[in-house]
């Protein structure tokens, strides 16, 4: 069984990069082997991440993840069941809210900022859609 699982947190060092670079190694290293993917976006100090693959194994991570002390306020967006991942081609891509315009991120948004606090976990998915469509991911394996 398949699912899809979006989350957001706010980085307990929002100053560093090497958090974020951490996180990425990390995933890139473990999630084949669990056969998970997935999407990381992180700007102004939060992350918004899309987890997918088999129910017990993303829940599992998901669970690491609130304990994770690099991450603070995690919160579940958005999960369901899946019959196709869209976020198969990356072990965890990456997408640099920095070098993002701003016009897509108005689109889902009050302000062109990463907020995924302030609009449902549907938004938030549609979002990193957008991304992945307009090739704003890097890191694809």
């Amino acid at each position: 069984m398949l699912v899809r699982l979006l989350y957001a947190s706010r980085s307990a060092d929002p100053g560093s990069s090497d958090v974020t670079e951490s996180i990425l190694a990390q995933s890139r290293s473990h999630n084949p082997a669990c056969g998970i993917t997935g999407i990381l976006c992180y700007g102004g100090g939060i992350f918004l991440q899309a987890l997918e693959g088999g129910r017990m194994q993303v829940s599992a991570l998901y669970g690491h993840i609130q304990k994770d002390p690099r991450h603070k306020d995690v919160v579940l967006l958005h999960y369901e069941e899946i019959t196709e991942r869209r976020f198969g081609g990356w072990t965890m891509g990456q997408v640099n809210i920095a070098k993002i315009n701003a016009s897509i991120l108005l689109k889902y948004s009050e302000r062109p900022e990463l907020d995924p606090y302030s609009v449902s976990g549907k938004v938030s998915l549609a979002l990193l859609e957008d991304l992945m469509a307009t090739a704003s991911i890097i890191g694809r394996t």
